[in-house]
This record gives C-alpha cells, sequence and structure tokens, in this order.
C-alpha cells in the first residue's frame, strides 16, 4: 500500500458495536469531521444513528463479513457491551489479514488478555476507566479543597509568617520554603524562610546565592512567638521537631512520627519531593511562578529523586514538566557543576586512599576534616565506583564524629542501617537512599580530642564505626578487604 493509500485510510475509521459509549464516540469523531462507517446488530439504533446524518449499516459483528465492510478503514474501534461479540470481530479482521489499528472493549482483566492475543492493539477496560476518571477527580477536588484551607490559613495570619525548612536544608526543603514564601505573599503576607544549621554543601551553597534566596538564620531571627504564623515544609528530616509555638502549616511528602495539629496538613508519601507538592499548588492558584521560583523548585524536584533516577513517580514528572519552561537553566547547570572546593579534594583523596570494601558495600575514613559537608561529597562521588552500591564516609570535627551514607540498592534501606547502627549513641537522620550520623567522640571512645592522641583516636574510631556499620549492613569486616594499598 502506498503512503498516500496508507494516510487516505487511517483517516477513515470504523465503530462496531454502537450502544452508548460507541454512539459518543461517533459524534465526537463526526464533529472533527471524519469519516465514520458504523456497523450494529440493531437495527432501530442504526435508523437512530441514520437519522442523525451518520453512515451506519445493520451487521452482526461476529459474521466473517464485517472483514470486507472495514478493509478499507484504518481505525476500527470495537465497542459492543458483549465481549465475546468484540474477540469474534477482531480474530475474522486479523484472520483475513487486516492490518488495522485495533481498539477494542473489554470487560475484565481476563478478556483483556484475551482480546490482546487476539490481535487487539489497545484495550479498553470500561470500568478501569471510570475508576481512574474518579481517582483523578478527587485528585482534583482534593486539591482545589486543600488550596481552599491553605488561603483561609493565609487570610487569618495576623503578621508576618515564619517558613521553617529542615536542619542544615537541602535543596527540596529550601525549594519548598521559596514557593510557599511565594504564595505567601500572593495573600499579602510577608514570610521569611527560617533554617537551623549550615548551608554546607557547596551545590546548596550554590543553589542558594545563584537565584538569590534569602535565608534567616533561627539564631538571628526573632523568636517564633513573634510571628503571625509558623510553617513547617519538609521538615520531617530533622528528626526531633525543635518549635516552641503552634504549628499552623505542615507539608511534606514524609509522614510525621507524631501529631502537630496544624490547622493546615498536607502530607503526600506517594511522591517524591516536597516541591512537587508546592508545585501542585502554584498551578492550583494559578500563579505564574517568577524564573526563582521555577528554577528552585525544579532544582528540588531533581535533587530529591536524582535527577529522575530515584523513586520518581508521575507527579513529579508532570509537575517538573510544568516548571521547565519557567526555569533558568543556565542556573540550573551553574548549580549541578560548581567547583570543587579544595578540602572537598582532600576528604575524597583521603576517602579513596581509606576505603575498605565488602562486596559492594564501601566505608571509609576521612580522617579529620575542616568541612563536614565534603562528607556527603564523597560518599556521592564513592558511589560511581565500579561494583560500589552503597558508601559510608566518616570524619572528626569539633568533638564529633559525622559519618554521610549513600544508597543505590534496593535491597536496603540506608537510613535504617544507620538506625541500627548508631541511634542507641548518636543523631541520626536519612531514608532509603542517603542518611547522617552525628556522634560525640567523647561518648563514642571515651578519649577528647589532643594533639598527642589524634592517631590514637582516628584508629579507635575507624575501627567501631567499620565494625559497626559492617554489621548492620549483615557483612563482615575484614582488615583483610579491599582498599587502596
Amino acid at each position: 500500500m502506498s503512503n498516500a493509500a496508507t494516510m487516505s485510510s487511517m483517516s477513515k475509521y470504523a465503530i462496531l458495536g454502537c450502544g452508548s459509549v460507541g454512539h459518543a464516540v461517533a459524534e465526537e469523531l463526526a464533529e472533527e469531521g471524519k469519516d465514520v462507517l458504523i456497523l450494529d446488530k440493531d437495527e432501530s439504533r442504526v435508523e437512530a444513528l441514520r437519522d442523525q446524518d451518520l453512515d451506519a449499516r445493520t451487521t452482526d459483528i461476529r459474521n466473517e463479513e464485517v472483514a470486507d465492510a472495514v478493509a478499507d478503514r484504518g481505525v476500527v474501534l470495537i465497542l459492543a457491551s458483549d465481549v465475546e461479540a468484540n474477540k469474534a470481530a477482531v480474530r475474522t479482521i486479523r484472520d483475513r489479514g487486516g492490518d488495522q489499528f485495533i481498539i477494542v472493549r473489554a470487560s475484565d482483566p481476563v478478556s483483556e488478555d484475551e482480546l490482546t492475543e487476539a490481535g487487539a492493539d489497545v484495550v479498553i477496560n470500561p470500568s478501569k476507566v471510570i475508576a481512574e476518571s474518579a481517582l483523578r477527580a478527587l485528585e482534583t477536588g482534593e486539591l482545589e479543597h486543600k488550596a481552599q484551607q491553605l488561603a483561609d490559613v493565609l487570610a487569618d495570619t495576623d503578621g508576618s509568617l515564619a517558613i521553617l525548612t529542615h536542619d542544615n536544608p537541602d535543596p527540596d526543603s529550601i525549594a519548598s520554603a521559596v514557593a510557599l514564601q511565594a504564595i505567601a505573599e500572593e495573600h499579602d503576607v510577608d514570610a521569611d524562610i527560617l533554617y537551623h544549621g549550615d548551608i554546607g554543601h557547596q551545590e546548596n551553597r550554590a543553589f542558594v546565592n545563584l537565584l538569590g534566596i534569602e535565608l534567616v538564620s533561627r539564631d538571628e531571627a526573632p523568636p517564633l512567638s513573634e510571628y503571625g504564623a509558623v510553617a513547617l515544609v519538609d521538615h520531617m528530616k530533622s528528626g526531633e521537631l525543635d518549635v516552641d509555638v503552634d504549628v499552623d502549616i505542615f507539608i511534606d511528602h514524609y509522614e510525621p512520627e507524631v501529631e502537630y495539629g496544624a490547622r493546615f496538613i498536607d502530607v503526600r508519601p506517594n511522591v517524591s519531593s516536597t516541591s512537587t507538592i508546592l508545585t501542585k499548588y502554584i498551578q492550583e492558584f494559578d500563579l505564574s511562578p517568577s524564573e526563582a521560583v521555577a528554577t528552585a523548585l525544579l532544582y528540588g524536584i531533581r535533587a530529591e529523586t536524582m535527577d529522575f533516577k530515584r523513586d520518581t513517580t508521575p507527579a513529579d514528572l508532570t509537575a517538573a514538566a510544568y516548571l521547565y519552561p519557567f526555569a533558568n537553566h543556565d542556573t540550573l547547570e551553574q548549580v549541578e557543576s560548581p567547583s570543587m572546593s579544595p578540602e572537598t579534594l582532600d576528604v575524597l583523596a583521603e576517602a579513596i586512599q581509606n576505603r575498605q570494601v565488602q562486596g559492594s558495600h564501601l566505608v571509609s575514613n576521612a580522617g579529620f576534616i575542616r568541612d563536614r559537608d565534603a562528607l556527603s561529597q564523597a560518599a556521592q562521588h564513592l558511589l560511581n565506583l565500579e561494583g560500589i552500591t552503597t558508601t559510608a564516609v566518616f570524619g572528626i570535627a569539633d568533638n564529633t564524629i559525622y559519618l554521610a551514607a549513600r544508597s543505590k540498592d534496593i535491597r536496603i534501606n540506608i537510613g535504617n542501617v544507620l538506625q541500627d547502627a548508631f541511634e542507641d549513641i548518636g543523631e541520626v537522620g536519612g531514608h532509603s537512599t542517603q542518611g547522617s550520623v552525628e556522634i560525640p567522640l567523647g561518648l563514642f571512645t571515651g578519649i577528647e580530642t589532643s594533639e598527642d592522641n589524634r592517631d590514637t583516636l582516628l584508629s579507635l574510631t575507624e575501627e567501631a564505626v567499620r565494625k559497626k556499620l559492617f554489621d548492620a549492613m549483615g557483612v563482615e569486616s575484614s582488615s583483610e578487604s579491599s582498599n587502596g594499598s
């Protein structure tokens, strides 16, 4: 068949079995000016269709003559409620060598499989379609209701809004706070973004600086009691909550471990980033996001999903697609490729030299460090080594042992591994693919830091941390394991 003939046939449609579904499809196609042929065994129904100036013929779609009737049609929709009749029609068309694109109606998963085996290109189960449509309507209605609740809380706010990120905030937490700040300002509420800890990771510092994001340290901010309302965004990674006032707004993609009694709560563990949730609100409020807000949210989603390679959901993808045209991609490239500081390079070199490997698990000691955030970068870089699926890099600073871990092994939850190993002696945070630990050095070794005992401290720390980690991972630690020597 020539290309012209193929294009001609593809513009012609046939509908076999014209109940209420087929009738609706036929009317829609006819309104679009399509050439539609309708075959149905019910004479009265065919007469009614003809009265609407539709090309309808009385035919039992089980009959073999159906194949000849639709031979010049490029697309055949078989939509009878009688699934056995639909199966017969599909087989008849395929047995006669018909290469039409066939869409057919099923009634249940079994008939779906049978129709696919018979040669249907697309199988539709009306019950599933209705259920999916109902769920989409529910999601839309729920978001509309939630957006109104959030607007009501903002309208009732007398004064400024304090938006708290989690401690040592990452891009998802910062971006979510930036988006909520923009939403608050659209409702005539000024908002401050507050944080505890440091903006330490080089990419995070570049992220904040390049986008001009204003963050206020909790140590420098007014007491929370002076704000008109308090919001927590992406806060579950902080561990124990350090808030001495009532929480008004709580938004996260992790379930809270305790009830906060906030006036507005939106927790969605079925998405992979809080930035995704805030993007939905930007859309629901019909706000055109500024370049900075869109870039922040897109980076927040990409960072939390490891550029869509970790636990990514359809909601994350649609949110990213919405943000894409608003974002500054030159800025994103600068954020994602910052130059490596000398301190980070030193920590990475030390971690490579001191690595110990058991199977696909790598643990390394970076020694005494100045920048603890370099540990997470080293752990991420070491994850790229061939055969390695889990890394943990630790070092000593300020009489504290700091540890950063990363994993791409779907069989383990690195956050749970760290909990099992260190929760009784330190502060642990994390989830399935990354985590961190802080342990008071004296509590762990019984020795305080001094110039005279640095080597002893490193030796004790290295042996104990490695043993606890490998035990928690379910592998045996061995001094004969692969290392940098």
